[in-house]
């Protein structure tokens, strides 16, 4: 289970600053912007309860993920941001997902009116940051910071998503939050690509390139 034991670690190496972990989901789906959330959970004073009933996200059900995404807001500073579906076609889903997780920590510090010290990130990429930055492989099973992060990314990305879907029914956003099971491939080849599609993602891409007669 996330603990705190990276956020202790760099309190012990002279960190004194604000320490937050940062998290992405949306990188897979065919459609929809890439969300990232920071968090600043440490030094906040949250119960053990809800310590104890964070994990990443995926290990969650939805039920559980949503109580505690309403608990997050109240023991942490959070904050979050998205590349769009026009960014991640432009620049590819990678660097785009590096530009939400830039644009939420910035968020993160106007919301708490100091900069970021330490930034603990998901997984192997590295961020080009002002504040020190700490890689952390499969990092939302380890740091309950980047569990945090974690979760309320994944809530808010499949609730945009639900509100995307009322706009354009038929596809099972509100199921599938835009990833590409049979459900949405299905009516992908029915409907059509929607303005939300990621038009350099393959499956997608294959509906927009012109067959040769």
């Amino acid at each position: 289970m996330p603990d705190f034991s990276l956020e202790e670690a760099a309190r012990r190496n002279g960190v004194s600053g604000m320490i937050v972990g940062v998290d992405e989901v949306g990188r897979g789906p065919w459609a929809g912007p890439v969300f990232a959330c920071a968090v600043c959970l440490f030094d906040r004073n949250a119960p053990q309860d809800f310590l104890n009933r964070l994990d990443d996200s995926k290990k969650l059900n939805k039920n559980k993920r949503e109580r505690l995404f309403l608990e997050i807001k109240f023991y942490s500073i959070v904050a979050l941001a998205e590349a769009s579906v026009e960014e991640i076609d432009k620049f590819n889903i990678l660097e785009a997902t590096k530009l939400a997780m830039v644009r939420a920590i910035a968020n993160l510090e106007i919301a708490a009116k100091q900069p970021v010290e330490l930034a603990l990130v998901d997984g192997n990429q590295p961020l080009d940051l002002s504040c020190s930055v700490q890689n952390v492989v499969k990092g939302d099973g380890i740091s309950a910071s980047i569990a945090a992060a974690s979760i309320y990314a994944k809530v808010a990305r499949d609730r945009y998503m639900a509100m995307l879907a009322t706009q354009h029914p038929g596809y099972g956003w509100e199921r599938n939050a835009g990833y590409g099971v049979v459900e949405h491939s299905q009516a992908l080849r029915q409907l059509g690509p929607t303005i939300h599609h990621r038009k350099t993602f393959r499956p997608v891409a294959k509906l927009l390139t012109p067959i040769d007669s």
